[in-house]
């Protein structure tokens, strides 16, 4: 859901659009659990890449509680499609807020029993520290972001340094590693993980009532009642489904903080509904360009744990 939220961002910047506040912390709530499905898809899959098949297990039963609430929410489980520009699709259903305050409640649980199993292991250690090491000049060089840039000792994060959403209100920390190896990969994005869910606490304790989306037809589709009673409403219904929202003439570049780290949309308008130039900075895409460099000098059976390191998304690379 972040690539939706990005998306969004980048246009409403463009179009001077201000959300409401309730989709404001309902997009938190979107990007946190976005970023909690991620990581622990990275973990449990990187755990069997290295030899252990339990925390698989255990990951993968939480992610599967958070893709429950996310299809509760959007309808769909992996290709969701939440976020509209100025808005949201839909509003959170009836027993979201519990579920979600549950799973936070349970959650750290699960990532105490990973961390008594890995993070202390004798086979884990040996398979990840000192493996594929990168510099903070060097990743900094390398243009990584996310996880991968704050491994290796460079504290920056989007949500902080560059605030979306009012991140800047959120009290969270940024987990940064000391040597850049696989293993201060594995901490840092265990530790947002933590992270996430002190988030989402907060965002569910000021979730304000209210609409979900802009009075603002010309972005927003008009409820359907009223495209079939009233016909400057069906007028707008027509002109967006058939033109689409027209943006004025400028340009935009929004970055957030993605869970595999910058994610960031540029457009340029010149007034139609259609971008002039709309492009995208995928970060596990660029991520990747450093593999054969931190590969250099290892054994082959190391290249599995590198690979795993960088946490990519082959749709994103493979473009």
């Amino acid at each position: 859901m972040s690539n939706n939220v990005g998306l969004a961002l980048a246009a409403e910047k463009l179009m001077g659009i201000e959300i409401t506040p309730r989709c404001t912390v309902l997009r938190v709530i979107a990007c946190e659990m976005s970023r909690i499905i991620s990581h622990l898809v990275w973990l449990g899959t990187t755990a069997i890449d290295i030899g252990a098949f339990t925390p698989f297990l255990w990951t993968f039963q939480e992610r599967e509680t958070i893709y429950n609430l996310q299809e509760a929410w959007t309808g769909a489980r992996l290709t969701t499609s939440l976020t509209r520009v100025g808005g949201l699709m839909a509003d959170i259903p009836d027993g979201f807020e519990a579920g979600l305050r549950a799973f936070c409640q349970h959650f750290p649980k699960t990532l105490d029993e990973v961390d008594r199993v890995l993070t202390q292991n004798g086979i884990w250690v040996a398979r990840t520290q000192g493996i594929g090491a990168l510099t903070a000049e060097e990743a900094i060089n390398w243009s990584l972001s996310g996880p991968m840039l704050r491994a290796s000792g460079v504290p920056y994060d989007v949500r902080k340094d560059r605030p979306y959403l009012d991140y800047e209100s959120y009290d969270f920390d940024i987990p940064v590693g000391e040597h850049g190896d696989v293993y201060d990969r594995y901490l840092v994005r265990f530790e947002e993980l933590r992270q996430s869910t002190r988030i989402l606490e907060q965002a569910l304790a000021r979730l304000p009532a209210g609409p979900i989306n802009v009075d603002d037809h010309r972005v927003i589709l008009p409820p359907k009642h009223q495209a079939m009673s009233d016909m400057e409403a069906m007028i707008h219904h027509f002109k967006q489904v058939m033109e689409g929202v027209r943006a004025p003439v400028g340009e935009a570049y929004l970055p957030i903080e993605g869970p595999k780290g910058e994610l960031a949309y540029y457009f340029v308008s010149d007034g139609t509904a259609k971008p002039v130039r709309w492009r995208i900075r995928p970060p596990a895409f660029i991520n990747l360009a450093a593999l054969p460099y931190m590969a250099e000098g290892h054994l082959l059976s190391d290249l599995i744990a590198i690979n795993a390191s960088v946490d990519i998304v082959m749709g994103e690379v493979d473009r």
